[in-house]
């Protein structure tokens, strides 16, 4: 999709509803999908929704996103704590990243408070469950009408 905003998951976002649902809530990864492109669509913006647990092809995703679309959202899971590959990916290309989280990373365990995403991202939303994509999606509208306007 020519001009989207790519919204990309990492590892085991794809267990959303079974994985700790007291972390992370009882939604599907598809239940988000389908408010994500509800809201797009409201927004009158189209977006490309993909996961993967393989670091490689986030990595391939990036580099694609950089090249046909207009903004990325990720969350990269806890791939973000340990990929310098997704850093050096994102930093290599031009357009805006937005790091997203479900949880508050930083009211977890203290490993989680790193991150190899934040230094290269534009901004960084965590800790609103599902409701963070559609933050993410109005920011990154906000970001790029901005940069359009310049």
């Amino acid at each position: 999709m020519a001009n989207a905003i790519y919204i990309i998951n990492g590892p085991n976002l794809n267990l959303l509803g079974q994985r700790e649902p007291g972390i992370y809530g009882n939604g599907s990864l598809d239940d988000i999908k389908a408010d994500c492109n509800a809201f797009a669509s409201k927004l009158n913006v189209s977006i490309e929704f993909r996961q993967s647990n393989h670091e490689g092809m986030l990595v391939d995703w990036i580099q694609e996103a950089d090249k046909k679309a207009r903004g990325i959202i990720l969350n990269a899971g806890a791939y973000t704590h340990t990929s310098v590959a997704l850093h050096d990916a994102i930093r290599a290309g031009s357009v805006p990243v937005i790091e997203l989280h479900l949880s508050n990373t930083h009211a977890r365990e203290e490993f989680r408070h790193k991150s190899y995403i934040s230094p290269v991202a534009h901004g960084v939303i965590m800790g609103f469950g599902g409701d963070g994509y559609l933050l993410a999606i109005r920011a990154m509208c906000t970001l790029l009408d901005s940069t359009n306007s310049l």
